[in-house]
C-alpha cells in the first residue's frame, strides 16, 4: 500500500504526525437497543419547523432531507450493535459506512476515494 504524507520535510519535527493507526475496539457483551445509536433531537425540531412553514412542497421535501444530516450517532454504541447484529444488518451497516471493518471493502463502496481526491488536490495546490 502506498503511503502518502502531507508535510514539507522541515515540519517533520511538528507536534502534529501523519502517522495513523488503525484503531480496534472490543464489543461489549450486550446489544444495545437499536434507539439508543443515535439522537433525534435536532432533526425533529428542524423537521417540526419545516412541516409547520410557508415554503413550497419541493422546498420542504429538500429541508427535510437536508434535516437528517442533524441526527446524531453514538459509533460506539453502533459498534456494540454491529457485533450481535445478524449478518444481513451488519452487511447493511458497512454499506451505510455505519462501521467499516474491512479496507478492501471500503473501497469497494467507494468510502476511500476521497481520500485520494483530497491527495490530488493537496498535490496540486503544494507540489
Amino acid at each position: 500500500m502506498k503511503q502518502y504524507t502531507l508535510f514539507k520535510e522541515e515540519e517533520k519535527d511538528s507536534i502534529y504526525t501523519s502517522k495513523i493507526d488503525t484503531p480496534t475496539y472490543s464489543p461489549k457483551n450486550k446489544q444495545p437497543d437499536i434507539f439508543e445509536l443515535c439522537s433525534f433531537s435536532k432533526t425533529h425540531r428542524l423537521l417540526n419547523q419545516i412541516q409547520v412553514s410557508n415554503v413550497s412542497d419541493n422546498e420542504k421535501k429538500f429541508l427535510i432531507e437536508a434535516a437528517k444530516r442533524h441526527t446524531v450517532f453514538n459509533y460506539e454504541k453502533i459498534a456494540d450493535y454491529y457485533a450481535h447484529a445478524s449478518r444481513e444488518m451488519q452487511d447493511l451497516m458497512e454499506k451505510s459506512a455505519l462501521v467499516i471493518i474491512d479496507f478492501n471493502k471500503a473501497i469497494e463502496y467507494g468510502y476511500i476515494q476521497l481520500s485520494d481526491k483530497i491527495h490530488k488536490q493537496y498535490l496540486e495546490e503544494y507540489s
